[in-house]
């Protein structure tokens, strides 16, 4: 009587399940990929919107005096061919480049989304159209699109951003409308139709929250991606214009002088390897952080 009467006065521990976004930061801390790609691209987002505060120069200002000087305390990372501060417009082009990557990419999902959503859940005819566009888009090389579009609208750095949204919706428009696919013959969506919810509320209710992870993912993967296109097209003069310091049009200007400092062009060429590496090692890890099928 005496131990039945202690165990139920005992506590009894109650364990809540993590919620999704904390068991997902849960998962991704768990990826030492991912750590170290979400801090390279904390570090390159923080150097960007803090760049009026720490670039040590203005990365426009001419010192023909100081032409092509190597590594030293007085510039960091050297100067490029008209004495500019190469620490100073690295910086400066990480905010140039980065916006291109994240403007191109949201209007490639906000565009891709809406008609691989509409696509996968009316069927039909409008599945039928909006694919068949998309695969004559993912028919023809993305960088040769790219290069199309920017030479009819004429070369510059809104331009460049459109057209590497452009490329980008196909990719969206098949992943999405895939996910869609899948969810709508979930019971959940089947009983909310026989609750008498409108098509709307189904889908911006049930369908869409339902299809963000691999959105998300590609996104992030998207946005490395993008910064490299960005980088190819202002390298052939069709991206950001002179004198804004963009890393593509960095190396466009210095690579006459990679025999006799070679410092010009390799700083901004690890400044694009390390922001495409640090997206793609964050894209990887929050594609396994949110694929159900690895849930405990």
């Amino acid at each position: 009587m005496g131990n039945h009467a202690a165990s139920l006065a005992r506590p009894v521990e109650i364990r809540i399940a993590p919620g999704f976004y904390a068991d997902t930061w849960r998962r991704l801390r768990r990826s030492p990929g991912a750590m170290v790609g979400l801090a390279i691209v904390g570090l390159f987002g923080t150097l960007a919107v803090l760049a009026p505060l720490v670039a040590p120069a203005n990365p426009i200002t001419q010192d023909l005096n100081a032409r092509l000087l190597p590594p030293s305390w007085g510039h960091w990372l050297g100067t490029d061919d008209l004495g500019r501060d190469l620490l100073s417009r690295i910086i400066y082009g990480g905010r140039t480049s980065l916006t291109v990557g994240v403007v191109s990419i949201s209007l490639a999902l906000v565009v891709g989304a809406l008609l691989g959503l509409l696509a996968g859940f009316y069927r039909g005819w409008a599945d039928s159209v909006t694919m068949r566009t998309m695969d004559i888009m993912l028919a023809f090389p993305a960088t040769l699109l790219a290069i199309f579009i920017v030479g009819i609208r004429g070369p510059s750095l809104n331009n460049a951003m459109l057209a590497i949204g452009v490329i980008n919706i196909p990719i969206f428009a098949r992943i999405v409308r895939g996910s869609v696919l899948r969810v709508r013959q979930e019971d959940f969506v089947e009983g909310a139709r026989a609750l008498g919810a409108s098509q709307i509320r189904i889908l911006g209710r049930h369908v869409l929250p339902n299809a963000l992870a691999p959105i998300i993912v590609q996104a992030t993967l998207g946005i490395g991606s993008a910064v490299l296109e960005a980088a190819g097209l202002s390298f052939l003069g069709l991206g950001a214009q002179a004198p804004t310091p963009e890393w593509g049009t960095m190396l466009t200007n210095t690579r006459e002088f990679l025999r006799d400092a070679p410092w010009a062009a390799t700083f901004p060429g690890i400044a694009i390897l390390l922001t495409v590496v640090g997206f793609n090692l964050l894209g990887d890890g929050l594609r396994d952080a949110l694929d159900p099928r690895l849930r405990q």
